[in-house]
């Protein structure tokens, strides 16, 4: 009998469990009937692969997600997603962070406990652990203040289609800048709990649509002089608490919706699609940056604006 291995078997357990998750929405909210003004959008199958491979390659790329999974789809004339399809396809962005970094994952854990039972608490798995903890709090405060202060989130000028673009101009500025002055010496094994907590500032600004969770992160390690890959792979590690608070925050919208059957098969190939594409990226993106630098992304993200901005003034 053919064996599989550890990581792509966890990838199957974790589509798994993400697929379960979305009959169980399902028959909560067909129990609840379709009584939202917003019900869930309806896509094909075909759709659902594309809208999965956007916020797979988006999600970890340096391109902001929020901003392609609102422009794409509507280019395409399929109209905006929404904030509960974009949801429940996130699961296989989350899936497949938690599968690319599962040993990550395990041996700052155990290195950790480790640590805190030796009182080694200038041991590198303690430093990341800490790190990693005290950067994710300040994107869960701001979002929490967001979801305070602002009455229609998902409605506000603040995700609108020119704060996209604006977003996505000026970070491809600061991506240049970063890139230009930093020495690209710092590895993996120098992090500290200080680059966490001043990587998890800059993620914060991932909250406003067009500026990147990856992208802020990536550029606030390269103005702290790590090298590319380490800026990338702590980019990484660091969303992952971010990533899988904020799925399972909208994923509440989804209880508020109506979720029909004739739907859930194309989400569960998004979520698979997703998946697949988030893997793909990540581990790209790393082997990438260890020989080549961000100028690519820089260019990109201009002309993505810039394009934004004339669709806008010519439409």
């Amino acid at each position: 009998m053919m064996q599989l291995k550890p990581r792509t078997l966890r990838l199957f357990n974790l589509i798994a469990l993400s697929s379960g998750l979305i009959f169980l929405l399902s028959h909560v909210t067909l129990a609840q009937g379709e009584s939202s003004d917003h019900a869930i959008a309806k896509f094909n199958w075909f759709q659902a692969v594309i809208l999965g491979m956007v916020q797979g390659l988006t999600e970890f790329l340096p391109i902001s997600s929020t901003a392609h999974l609102k422009v794409v789809p509507v280019a395409l004339g399929w109209g905006d997603p929404g904030v509960a399809f974009t949801a429940v396809i996130q699961l296989g962005s989350i899936a497949a962070v938690l599968w690319y970094f599962w040993s990550d994952l395990s041996q700052i854990t155990k290195g950790m406990i480790k640590a805190i039972r030796k009182s080694d608490y200038q041991s590198h798995d303690f430093r990341l652990g800490v790190g990693i903890a005290l950067g994710t709090l300040p994107i869960v405060f701001c979002g929490l203040l967001m979801k305070l202060l602002i009455r229609d989130l998902d409605n506000s000028p603040l995700r609108s289609i020119g704060v996209i673009a604006g977003a996505s101009i000026v970070m491809a500025l600061l991506l240049a800048l970063s890139e230009k002055i930093s020495t690209h010496k710092r590895s993996f094994k120098e992090l500290s709990w200080q680059d966490g907590l001043l990587m998890g500032l800059a993620q914060s600004l991932a909250l406003i649509p067009g500026v990147s969770r990856s992208g802020s992160t990536i550029t606030s390690g390269l103005f702290l002089n790590l090298e590319r890959a380490t800026a990338a792979r702590f980019s990484f590690l660091l969303g992952i608490p971010a990533i899988t608070l904020a799925g399972l925050v909208e994923l509440k919208e989804v209880f508020d919706v109506g979720l029909s059957n004739d739907i859930i098969v194309p989400l569960i190939v998004g979520v698979i699609s997703s998946a697949i594409f988030s893997y793909l990226a990540i581990a790209w993106l790393i082997r990438y940056l260890q020989k080549q630098d961000t100028w690519i992304f820089v260019w990109y993200r201009l002309g993505f604006g810039i394009f934004i901005l004339g669709s806008m003034f010519f439409s």
